[in-house]
């Protein structure tokens, strides 16, 4: 949430928008395919690789496979793009991947002679690999596959190219063999009903195949995996394969984990049908409110914000002089006070302006430990994460887990990305939504500040309209997310955000459409809702600046939900 204003250029979204439409997987390759990327893994530095105003260099570290990765670094005109010509056969099929981290990396191939395509991933701190197909005209001899990053973005890396298919007569390329046995195969954050798993990363590898007690349960990308419907207070051993299209690898050594007594179930007192809103502890010129001054439409109130520490991952709370309050006494009663009422009152961490950074397992209990107490110093009901800054989904996760195993079941758990943020379950904030679903409240994405967007559908849609709100939601709601932990985020007023606002009736419309099919745009989601939480503003102040017109139209809509 912005204490300023904060946007994405929507023409990141549209550049993007063949991307997401790609298929990510192809069929099995003939045993005669081949790598025809020459130096695909950069050992031997950018040989064979040209990279645009000596944008990419070659790094020791991260590396994927081997002990060297390409490192392309953009600048504000730049996106570092670095290519590499193939030759091909005509009228054949191939897969291109490649392993990546860091923000905003492509992968495409262009002059395919049919249809050129690429793939993107808005970022993440781990390697995870990206994947297209593409196919060969009837005259075409060689493509050109690149990778690039994004204007103006922090730097991105690449590994282990692959481009997959029949011999084009190139020479250099290595037939594909059977990938190795992984190793390193560890258990780590359980809950009643699941497991987090993570492994080392395997050359050559193109995916991996997990087993529950001798039985595949999952096939995944990357070197983790989340294994989901499990008993409560129950054993299980796990193992791992690598696979690739030559075969697959032998099982890895078996883990044992033992999932918890009794799930975390985040929520407390939070309706079936929720309204959100966000309380500010600062004058930005909106009205100056108590806790006793939100509305009674408002089911959840997000104190904002908490403040980053010294310490990595630790978090403080000041109260502001400025909203009012003669004592922190005053403003700990206005919760009690609140909470008597059937309202759940927590603290969002981050906004536009906050950074905090988990990325340990040091700094992850840092942040549980803080923030567990400042739940016991006010009586907040639990956290909002609304970090803008970006988040790194393996330590925030476990930071989550940590803090509901301290806070019980009645731990209200809020998140506010931003639309970006959600626009693939590769996304760093989308995979921790998905990680600490046993434990999460409600996904109130940002709606605003944001330019277009892909809907589910693949298509592109501006903000300010009903299919904005009902394509982007569809995107949580397809992608393993409960219809009770996805919200709508919009600004209470056009004051509360730089772009973005709509009137309270079309926030109506889209909950409409998609808990019941009415009140649709030209986008109708497949099926509908009918649990949907229900929305979010920011914030309570701009609501009351302008009247509580917000709250006073899309409560009792939400209140009235099926």
């Amino acid at each position: 949430m912005d204490r300023a204003r904060r946007w994405i250029k929507g023409a990141l979204a549209v550049t993007a928008a063949a991307a997401l439409g790609v298929t990510a997987l192809a069929t099995t390759a003939q045993a005669a395919d081949i790598n025809v990327a020459k130096n695909a893994g950069f050992e031997s530095d950018l040989s064979n690789w040209t990279c645009s105003a000596g944008t990419g260099s070659v790094v020791g570290s991260p590396v994927h496979g081997g002990a060297k990765a390409l490192k392309g670094t953009p600048t504000a005109q730049d996106t570092a793009q670095c290519s590499q010509a193939v030759a091909v056969k005509p009228n054949s099929t191939y897969t291109l991947s490649s392993w990546v981290q860091g923000s905003y990396v492509y992968l495409g191939a262009s002059g395919t002679g049919t249809t050129d395509v690429s793939t993107w991933t808005p970022g993440s701190s781990g390697w995870q690999q990206l994947s297209t197909t593409f196919t060969t005209g009837a005259n075409t001899t060689s493509v050109t596959v690149y990778t690039h990053g994004w204007y103006g973005q922090s730097a991105y890396y690449a590994d282990d190219v692959s481009v997959l298919g029949p011999d084009g007569g190139g020479g250099g390329g290595d037939p594909v063999v059977i990938p190795a046995v992984p190793a390193g195969l560890a258990a780590g954050t359980a809950t009643s009903s699941s497991v987090d798993l993570s492994w080392n990363p395997v050359s050559g590898a193109t995916g991996y195949n997990v087993y529950r007690d001798g039985s595949k349960v999952a096939s995944v990308s990357g070197a983790s995996a989340t294994v989901t419907g499990l008993a409560a207070a129950t054993s299980y051993s796990f193992q791992v394969s690598a696979t690739n299209s030559a075969g697959e690898s032998a099982k890895s050594a078996a883990v044992t984990a033992r999932t918890a007594t009794s799930a975390g179930g985040g929520g407390g007192t939070v309706p079936k049908h929720a309204v959100t809103g966000y309380w500010q502890n600062f004058n930005n010129g909106a009205t100056v409110q108590k806790l006793r001054d939100v509305p009674s439409q408002y089911d959840i109130i997000a104190v904002s914000f908490a403040d980053a520490t010294s310490t990595p991952g630790q978090i403080s709370f000041t109260l502001d002089p400025a909203v009012g309050y003669a004592s922190a006494a005053d403003f700990k009663a206005d919760i009690a006070a609140k909470q008597a009422a059937g309202k759940s009152v927590i603290l969002s961490i981050g906004g536009e302006k906050g950074s905090v950074s988990v990325n340990s397992d040091a700094s992850a209990t840092a942040f549980a430990d803080s923030a567990y107490s400042l739940m016991q110093q006010y009586g907040f009901d639990g956290i909002d994460i609304d970090l803008e800054n970006g988040l790194n989904s393996t330590y925030m996760s476990k930071a989550l887990h940590q803090l509901s195993a301290k806070a019980g079941a009645n731990l209200v758990l809020t998140m506010a990305p931003q639309t970006i943020d959600m626009q693939s379950t590769s996304g760093e904030y989308f995979k921790t939504a998905l990680n600490v679903k046993d434990i999460l409240t409600v996904v109130n994405m940002q709606y605003y500040n944001s330019g277009s967007m892909l809907g589910c559908d693949g298509k592109v849609y501006s903000q300010g309209s009903v299919d904005f709100l009902t394509a982007l939601a569809c995107i949580q709601l397809e992608g393993g997310l409960d219809p009770s932990q996805v919200g709508l985020g919009v600004p209470a007023s056009t004051r509360g955000a730089g772009s973005g606002y709509v009137d309270p009736s079309v926030v109506n419309n889209a909950l409409d459409c998609l808990t019941r099919g009415t009140g649709c745009g030209s986008f109708k989601p497949a099926r509908t809702y009918p649990g949907l939480r229900g929305a979010m503003t920011w914030s309570t102040n701009w609501d009351a600046t302008a009247g509580n017109a917000w709250s006073n139209s899309v409560g009792p809509k939400v209140h009235s939900l099926p």
